[in-house]
């Protein structure tokens, strides 16, 4: 079995323009992603980090601008507004903290028809002394699955018994193998693996005994805690838990063409 890294610390160009993660969820909802996720405290953070999350967004906002301003020209008013929003993402993304907020339904409830069951289904008797080695376990089975993309969500038992899934799939594989064993506070998010990603991607993010971890079984091969994750990584649009559907606050900030 060939592991990569578990969780991603310093990321690549590829991981910074979401080009190492060809597929996503499948849905064209025209909705508003926010820009950016802070995963880390700024408190004991020392200066020079933080001023390097917040410059990379900013400097490739501004070769990007560059390069739009070499193939066609623009109004110089234009230019200063995009980069002065560039400017605002990038401090969003350096400060906010993701905060879900509870609606009736999302643009991806049709398509979801298919594993509504598994997430409505309750599961065990909460159980505080989960461990994390186990999840580490069905995270790395799932990891091991080959990655074949599908329109359709597929259901836990489509996924173990098949010959390959898709985040979607093994997203909601871990999430029926946690609730069967009596996690809580568990979410199934659709988002953004960085906040340039072309497609969306789905994870889960589970708080246990006061800490908060990323559980992507695609891309990792153990759970990630939040405070590691970095500033641009896994930005969350919506979110289900049970019956409970969450769209993310401050999700207007940049428009999402999926």
């Amino acid at each position: 079995m060939n592991h990569s890294p578990g969780c991603p610390g310093g990321a690549s160009l590829l991981w910074l323009f979401g080009l190492s993660d060809t597929r996503g969820v499948d849905v064209h909802s025209g909705e508003l992603v926010r820009s950016g996720r802070n995963l880390e405290r700024i408190a004991g953070t020392a200066v020079p980090g933080v001023l390097t999350s917040l410059a990379r967004p900013v400097l490739i906002g501004i070769i990007i601008t560059m390069i739009l301003i070499s193939i066609q020209p623009f109004n110089a008013r234009k230019i200063f507004a995009l980069i002065a929003t560039i400017v605002c993402l990038s401090t969003v993304s350096g400060f906010a903290q993701p905060i879900f907020l509870s609606v009736p339904s999302t643009p991806y409830d049709r398509q979801m028809t298919r594993i509504q069951p598994v997430l409505f289904t309750k599961g065990a008797a909460h159980q505080d002394n989960l461990s994390l080695a186990a999840v580490n376990h069905w995270i790395q089975d799932l990891r091991g699955i080959p990655y074949g993309f599908t329109n359709e969500w597929k259901t836990p038992r489509e996924v173990e018994t098949g010959t390959a899934a898709d985040c979607k799939g093994k997203a909601v594989a871990l999430y029926h193998r946690m609730s069967a064993n009596g996690a809580h506070n568990v979410r199934l998010v659709i988002g953004k693996r960085s906040w340039m990603s072309r497609k969306t991607h789905a994870w889960l993010e589970w708080t246990n005994d006061g800490a908060s971890y990323v559980l992507d079984p695609t891309i990792n091969w153990r759970a990630c805690r939040a405070e590691n994750v970095g500033n641009n990584a896994y930005i969350p649009l919506y979110a289900y838990a049970g019956a409970r559907k969450y769209r993310a606050a401050g999700s207007a900030l940049l428009y999402a063409q999926n």
